[in-house]
């Protein structure tokens, strides 16, 4: 992957039912410019605009806690998602704790992601699975069909030209990984993002999850371009690598966005090509997606640009 230029405009795919990105806008948040095209000292030198669609993606979001909580975190990251308004949302997991279910998530989640519910395509986490009600079963009734499509816990969808693929790492097993297989077969579009909990990679408290390696295998064997996970608390992105660990100009970039509201963890061991790490950060990821690339911004509570990753060009 190499750095591009952001000149081709997105196409809408008509296959999709997600509502076309909102123009670029000017935004106040905690009173910080929001999306100034100009002054960003911080964003990369290649990191021109262009046209495409933007996505917000975050995992780890919803604590027991409400606004009227001074230290309530989820309500400022969802005002960034509003502020934004993306195209549509990707949560990776971990949506509401504790054992997330459905009344935690009518109480607390509604009540601040709960806005752009419409327009959310999320995967489930580990917490998901605690539910005394039975796996997941908090999380299905409040997503509905959305979050399982067919019947499954996993599911994909195009926009332009890209192709999302949302997994359940709870359940990687091979019924799931020979569904990845086959859709990954039949896509037909040029650049391909996949998303779910738990991290192949990860400086955090949990550190490297193998149970994905499968999953980054197919998708690494198929060209994909950008792996998005939660789990551990905190952001971090990684250059290209194979599923091995190996620096591969052609491999997946994994970008680890755990910042939706939970409370931080701790660095504890920084792995090989990790490119940036931060651990007192809330806020969201804004992704922008062109015809042939990707970039993103990771934007605080505060409104400001904390991080701004390379341009990368689609395989």
């Amino acid at each position: 992957m190499t750095p591009i230029p952001r000149a081709k405009k997105a196409l809408l795919n008509p296959r999709l039912r997600i509502p076309a990105a909102a123009g670029a806008a000017l935004a106040l948040v905690g009173g910080a410019l929001l999306w100034s095209p100009a002054g960003r000292a911080d964003a990369a030198p290649d990191r021109a605009r262009s046209a495409g669609f933007t996505v917000v993606a975050a995992g780890d979001i919803a604590e027991r806690c409400t606004a009227d909580d001074s230290g309530c975190e989820h309500p400022r990251t969802a005002a960034l998602v509003r502020q934004i308004n993306p195209a549509f949302v990707l949560t990776m997991g971990d949506n509401q704790y504790d054992n997330a279910r459905l009344k935690d998530f009518t109480k607390y989640y509604d009540k601040s992601w709960g806005a752009f519910k419409s327009k959310t395509r999320p995967v489930a986490g580990n917490h998901e699975t605690y539910d005394p009600a039975g796996e997941l079963a908090g999380y299905k009734a409040y997503f509905g069909s959305v979050a399982y499509p067919d019947g499954k816990s996993y599911y994909s969808f195009d926009k332009d030209n890209w192709h999302f693929v949302a997994l359940d790492s709870n359940s990687l097993d091979s019924t799931q990984l020979g569904w990845l297989k086959a859709d990954l077969a039949a896509n037909s579009e040029k650049c391909v993002a996949a998303y779910w909990h738990h991290p192949l990679f990860s400086s955090g408290e949990h550190g490297n999850d193998p149970v994905s390696r499968p999953a980054w295998k197919l998708l690494h064997d198929a060209g994909a371009e950008l792996v998005l996970n939660g789990h551990d608390h905190h952001y971090e992105r990684f250059a290209p690598q194979d599923p091995d660990g190996n620096a591969d100009p052609t491999g997946l970039v994994e970008l680890l966005g755990g910042t939706g509201g939970a409370n931080p963890y701790d660095i504890e061991e920084v792995q090989p090509h990790s490119e940036k790490r931060l651990n007192d950060t809330f806020g969201v990821v804004k992704l922008n997606f062109t015809d042939t690339g990707f970039s993103w911004d990771l934007v605080g509570t505060d409104g400001s640009t904390k991080d701004s990753s390379p341009s990368y060009e689609c395989h």
